[in-house]
């Protein structure tokens, strides 16, 4: 029987307070009628409301990272930035997407490359940590540099771009985050030489920056970096709750800020931790460079065996101290035992429990990856040993615990290149030196000079004077003192090695103080330097055309100001070579290029001055008055133009 709305409203106030039985008897009917109008009554929930609440957040999400980009809120995540002349280079700021806590992060080189890559273009990249990036010999010491160098001599007519995009204090998350914007730019070769950072780097297992050991979480973190909101929600979570620890103080050594003292012994769940880190992230890299076809040379890892005593010696169950098997390996090599010394010091590094340097299982992960997927392992750590001067590597070819010195740096980058030609990555060449004459050529077009040496000296200097070199603090007034700086060139050394002042700057400033000094060879040393690293910034060549110059050094001036012309066509470029070319007598050449001054600053009086002074040369007497009337409408007392405007006014009257 059909309810009464009376009796409908009862059994829905009642409903959850009586059963359907006892609602049935208070209203003397059947249960069943009861619960079928009960479930007559509920109204299913349309699907568009499950669909609304699931759109519902994405939307909100989606209006605030769209907000956040509209506002340009927080860092600048993009891998690659303009640098003018249609030339990209490595954002400055990249690093902030793996150091969350750390003040002052690592920057790479900054090496340029056409945007568009030119269809003569051999184009290359680099990849790893601080030696990969040439610490302290960077940027100009690094074994790209040799690889440049050496393409340069084997391909002249191909425009060659080496791209250093190693930082300190990355590994291997970084490398596989940055692949794929590597591998955008169109590389024809990507060289890694990686693996000392995975314990201590930014996100390490061991690294103040850590996230955990879990591979997924942390490239999914990386990932979400590219999100605005994703970073507004970070910083909320840093500044409110505190989930994220303090940022490390920037006094101090990069990497020594990083560890933190954290001791990770040999075999613990830490030590494996960093190895399958590395394994899994290299395999991800190497599995999308093959899967894109782009040759990949891997470097097995190098770093001082015999003048590097362990960090921390710890004692456990296991294994013996470290200290103990390094003393063992030092009496085996003054035995002469080389084999058993080399194998005792390996091992004493191992068991080091400051895990500054990789382990010998690293080198293992990378042979067997390059064998899995086919690419070059050049065989380094076996080829620095033999390069040394008692077949193990200490600090003849090592200037710290892993650093290589210039020439360690030089080697590794004749092998890089021999294992290119070897293996055909490399080009058919049509120069047929040999191997060994390439690098000899290689190694004489270097330009390195001594304030790039000095700016080293300084930067190890530094990095030995804290933990874990040294067990005490010593103040800034006692690493000041060991940097024993004298000369000017000292001060500009140790400004660089502080990053107080740019590499370029230092160089520029040196060349300077060398010219006014009349030290011609030091200051095209100095410059020299500069345009070699920036080939393609037309700074330099201004700078030191200006110089040049300032300094009445004309014809020493004009090549800096042909390829300051042909880089950055302007004024003051086109003036000077007008004006230096009218000295030597080219006069159509002088003309050519004056004439072009003006279309660029029509209000340069001494232009129309020198231009007047050619076309007086070639007897064209009325452009030649023509133009120095322009002069002096620009500047009336200029006295060498009102002498010439008499003789010119003279020779046009005899003509006409």
């Amino acid at each position: 029987m059909p309810f009464s709305d009376k009796h409908k409203k009862y059994i829905l106030q009642q409903k959850n307070k009586l059963s359907t039985e006892e609602i049935a008897r208070e209203l003397n009917v059947d249960r069943t009628l009861i619960e079928e109008f009960l479930k007559s009554s509920e109204k299913s929930t349309p699907r568009w409301f499950y669909l609304v609440m699931f759109l519902l957040p994405v939307l909100i999400i989606l209006l605030l990272e769209i907000s956040l980009r509209i506002f340009d809120y927080g860092r600048d995540y993009e891998q690659w930035i303009a640098a003018g002349n249609g030339r990209l280079t490595l954002n400055p700021e990249i690093a902030f997407r793996y150091f969350y806590n750390t003040e002052r992060v690592p920057s790479a080189n900054h090496n340029y490359f056409d945007e568009i890559k030119q269809p003569n273009s051999y184009r290359i990249f680099i990849m790893g940590g601080s030696s990969a990036a040439g610490f302290p010999y960077s940027p100009n010491g690094a074994f790209s540099r040799y690889i440049r160098k050496r393409l340069e001599l084997l391909y002249p007519d191909k425009k060659i771009e080496v791209v250093n995009i190693a930082m300190s204090a990355i590994n291997s998350y970084a490398l596989r985050d940055l692949l794929p914007g590597v591998l955008k730019m169109q590389p024809d070769l990507i060289i890694i030489y990686a693996g000392h950072n995975e314990y201590y780097g930014a996100l390490g297992v061991g690294s103040v920056e850590t996230l955990g050991d879990t591979r997924f979480i942390v490239n999914t973190v990386i990932w979400l970096n590219q999100f605005k909101t994703f970073e507004l929600l970070r910083n909320i979570i840093k500044s409110v709750s505190g989930l994220f620890s303090e940022p490390v103080k920037s006094d101090g050594t990069l990497m020594a800020r990083m560890s933190q003292r954290q001791q990770i012994p040999y075999e613990s769940e830490k030590y494996f931790a960093g190895l399958n880190q590395f394994e899994g992230n290299l395999r991800d890299i190497l599995e999308l460079t093959k899967n894109e076809n782009v040759p990949v040379i891997l470097g097995k890892l190098v770093c001082n065996l015999k003048d590097q005593k362990p960090f921390e010696s710890i004692f456990n169950n296991r294994f013996p101290p470290a200290d103990e098997i390094f003393f063992k390996a030092q009496n085996e090599l003054a035995s002469g035992n080389y084999r058993n010394a080399d194998s005792l010091f390996r091992l004493a590094k191992d068991l080091d429990a400051l895990r500054w340097r990789a382990p010998e299982k690293t080198n293992k992960i990378i042979e067997t990856l390059g064998k899995e997927f086919n690419y070059p392992v050049v065989e380094l750590d076996s080829i620095i040993n033999a390069e040394s001067v008692s077949g193990i590597v200490g600090d003849d070819l090592i200037t710290d615990h892993l650093h290589p010195n210039l020439r360690g740096f030089q080697i590794i980058g004749r092998e890089f290149c021999n294992a290119a030609i070897n293996s055909g990555i490399f080009p058919k060449s049509n120069n047929d030196y040999s191997l060994q004459v390439q690098d000899s050529l290689t190694l004489s077009r270097y330009n390195f000079t001594k304030l790039d040496s000095i700016t080293a000296l300084y930067q190890i200097i530094i990095l030995k004077s804290d933990w874990p070199y040294t067990k005490e603090k010593i103040s800034d007034d006692e690493k000041f003192k060991l940097l024993n700086i004298l000369t000017y060139t000292d001060s500009l050394a140790f400004l660089t090695g502080k990053g107080d002042l740019s590499w370029e700057a230092a160089h520029l400033k040196l060349a300077q103080r060398k010219l006014a000094e009349e030290n011609y060879k030091t200051f095209i040393e100095e410059i020299n330097a500069v345009t070699d690293e920036y080939p393609f910034d037309p700074y330099p060549y201004e700078t030191a055309s200006q110089l040049l110059v300032d300094s009445k050094m004309f014809n020493e001036a004009y090549p800096f100001l042909t390829k300051l012309n042909a880089l950055k066509s302007g004024a003051y470029s086109t003036k000077w070579l007008g004006i230096i070319d009218l000295l030597n007598n080219r006069v159509d050449s002088a003309i050519n290029y004056l004439s072009k001054s003006i279309n660029y600053n029509s209000s340069d009086a001494q232009v129309y001055y020198n231009l007047s002074g050619a076309y007086s040369i070639k007897k064209d007497y009325n452009t030649a008055l023509q133009m120095v009337n322009r002069c002096l409408q620009i500047e009336p007392d200029y006295s060498m133009a009102k002498d010439l405007q008499r003789q010119l006014f003279n020779a046009t009257r005899i003509i006409n």
